[in-house]
């Protein structure tokens, strides 16, 4: 797809396969410049020209690798999903740590002093992401209220699925709608966990400038997509699922203006 696409071409001393295998191995492990210079035998100069070539050609794939955004149909067969007709999927945020100049740290301080840029992702119920946007706030958690294509949970109501593990069953429409909304809204936490799980460089700041960073976030984001496509044995699906891997800290999403039009909408799918 590299080369097909991407346009991607081998040079007089790398292949197209050395570049890819330098690029993964920087975004899975996160290491020195020093270790992949000694790993891969190759300058420090070599080593940066080709990282940001395969970056460049991995984002031209953006099309081919994010999912197409589909509405939930009548006809789906997932049990869980069934009760959302008509949803575009489930949406949150996240924070990737960062490291900028001095005078910018201001503008990317979060919660705990943590220095970190928001991630705003869409994905599907087979966590595909559908849509992902750096910098920016966008199925919603608690921290956001009704608004104009957005449908949250009642607040004060049972609503994460460890409330329902303990064999509580629901004794409101309100309960009863917040137990099959977290079943389906936690993919998108599971989705991010995933996506920082694979991805080392997502885990901790990198030295790279912002704009280059950014870059590596959407291309992790699509090479998920991809090995989520084609892998269909993947070890780190089978790994337990962690909430410390998806936030750093508190939600994100926190100002969508309500609307009364979508609240009584939601009153009518509880009852």
């Amino acid at each position: 797809m590299l080369r097909t696409i991407g346009k991607l071409k081998d040079t007089r001393q790398v292949t197209v396969e050395e570049m890819t295998a330098l690029f993964v191995h920087i975004l899975v492990h996160h290491v020195k410049n020093r270790v992949i210079i000694n790993r891969f035998m190759r300058s420090a100069k070599t080593i940066s020209r080709h990282f940001n070539e395969v970056l460049k050609r991995v984002i031209r794939l953006q099309s081919h690798l994010l999912k197409q955004l589909e509405a939930i149909t009548k006809n789906l067969t997932d049990a869980r999903w069934k009760w959302f007709k008509n949803c575009l999927r489930a949406l949150d945020g996240t924070y990737i740590r960062v490291n900028v100049p001095e005078v910018n740290k201001p503008r990317y301080r979060i919660k705990k002093n943590d220095i970190a840029t928001n991630v705003l992702g869409v994905c599907s119920q087979d966590m595909q992401f559908t849509f992902v946007l750096l910098g920016f706030y966008y199925l919603v958690d608690a921290g956001y209220p009704n608004g104009e294509g957005f449908l949250a949970p009642y607040r004060g109501q049972r609503y994460h699925l460890n409330d329902w593990r303990t064999g509580h069953q629901p004794t409101t429409p309100q309960e009863f709608f917040n137990m099959k909304y977290s079943s389906v809204r936690n993919v998108i936490e599971r989705c991010f966990g995933l996506l920082k799980r694979r991805w080392a460089i997502l885990r901790s700041p990198s030295f790279y400038p912002m704009q280059t960073h950014n870059r590596i976030i959407v291309t992790c984001v699509l090479l998920h997509n991809h090995i989520m496509r084609e892998m269909p044995t993947d070890p780190f699906r089978e790994l337990p699922f962690t909430e410390n891997y998806s936030q750093l800290a508190g939600d994100l999403i926190e100002y969508v203006d309500a609307s009364d039009r979508w609240q009584t909408w939601w009153d009518a799918m509880a009852n």
